[in-house]
């Protein structure tokens, strides 16, 4: 319906604000420039701001159908070493940031890693983060949990030494200084490009963690930044902490379904006192050492049993690899840089067994012809073997 006007138009302003009472209503929840000046021409105060947020919290955020819908636990396919190379702002990132022409160092790195993951030990995930100015992180900054350390400045001619000398090898880096991190790391999904409900949930929860940690006085102990796609989109939010267990061993504990109310409870018991909050936990890294396995095996969190826990893990493994969602080294079809510390068993295990392999390519007419021919030999010798007796 056109809405009446009592005076005559006579400023563009006001032919703005005209046109759009006359049109019908757009269809898209997000205001249009020319309704955003005719709201602000006629001092309208509707908070329309307020209303899209929370039209998404109802559809990508923390209000969506599917809180809560699946079991979290075990949906961490287990790894022992998480690369984060420091770089942009999570509103840059493309989808497929490690793929990306326009992000060469993600690539190179990525690439890198994938190419020598026949040669990395230690079961490795690489992921985006962002950059902590106000800690001294800049982009081209590599960051290594569990073991805590960081490499500045790292430039795409130095990613092929980097891989070598550090991953391959073990080795500090020759072309770097290594230091130690100290504190405890939260990493938060933010990857809006790579999925709308990591990109609604993960800034806020961000938000909400720098609240919380500069109420507690915590800026010098815990620090909180966004990063990109780790798997698991229907499970935002997401974070990963990165801190001291109880017996002060560093591991990073994965979080899904996450909301604001969440984050004290995971300064306070996660970070302050080492213990697991089990109705959001996902799972950890490291999840197979021996260690790790005994703290869980009276209760695991959401009703998973120790027995099934690897079994689940393996199961997530592979639909994350089908739905292209693995965060380590990301490349087409899902491609991971992360090694199977089970090909080399595997490959150990062909040839061992109670028969040589050739036996069992053998059709079944050549093994009868074969018994068949030493039989007929056997008899000729039993046979001259008695002639020769009876003379």
């Amino acid at each position: 319906m056109c809405v009446n006007i009592s005076r005559p138009i006579r400023s563009l302003s006001s032919i703005t604000f005209f046109w759009l009472r006359c049109s019908p209503p757009p269809r898209q929840p997000f205001l249009s420039v020319k309704r955003s000046l005719a709201m602000a021409s006629t001092g309208e105060t509707e908070n329309f701001s307020t209303a899209i947020a929370e039209e998404d919290d109802v559809k990508f955020g923390f209000k969506r159908s599917e809180m809560y819908e699946s079991n979290l636990s075990g949906t961490v396919d287990p790894y022992e070493r998480h690369v984060f190379l420091c770089y942009k702002s999570h509103e840059s990132w493309p989808s497929r940031v490690e793929d990306s022409d326009s992000d060469l160092l993600p690539k190179l790195l990525s690439a890198a890693l994938k190419a020598r993951k026949a040669d990395i030990e230690v079961k490795t995930r690489l992921t985006i983060c962002e950059g902590l100015e106000d800690f001294g992180f800049s982009d081209g900054d590599v960051l290594i949990f569990p073991e805590m350390i960081k490499y500045r400045d790292l430039k795409e001619s130095d990613v092929d030494g980097f891989v070598e000398d550090v991953l391959v090898n073990g080795n500090p880096w020759a072309a770097g200084i290594q230091e130690v991190l100290t504190g405890s790391y939260v990493f938060v999904c933010s990857h809006n490009n790579r999925d709308k409900r990591c990109g609604v949930c993960g800034p806020i929860l961000i938000e909400k963690f720098k609240e919380e940690i500069e109420s507690k006085g915590l800026k010098s102990q815990v620090f909180v930044t966004a990063c990109s796609h780790i798997g698991g989109h229907k499970y935002a939010g997401n974070v990963i902490i990165f801190s001291a267990n109880a017996e002060g061993k560093i591991a990073g504990h994965w979080y899904g379904y996450v909301t604001p109310n969440d984050v004290r409870e995971l300064l306070d018991q996660h970070i302050g006192k080492g213990e697991i909050i089990d109705r959001i936990w996902r799972g950890q890294m490291d999840a197979n050492v021996e260690k790790a396995d005994h703290v869980h095996q009276e209760k695991l969190p959401n009703g998973t049993s120790l027995n099934n826990y690897e079994e689940k893990s393996q199961e997530i493994g592979s639909e994350e690899k089908k739905e292209s969602i693995s965060s380590c080294c990301q490349g087409d079809n899902g491609a991971s840089c992360c090694r199977d510390l089970n090909f080399e068993e595997k490959q150990d295990q062909k040839g061992k067994g109670t028969l040589p392999n050739w036996i069992g390519k053998w059709e079944q007419r050549d093994v009868l012809t074969t018994i068949a021919v030493v039989g007929a030999v056997t008899t000729i010798a039993v046979a001259f073997a008695f002639y020769k007796r009876s003379r």
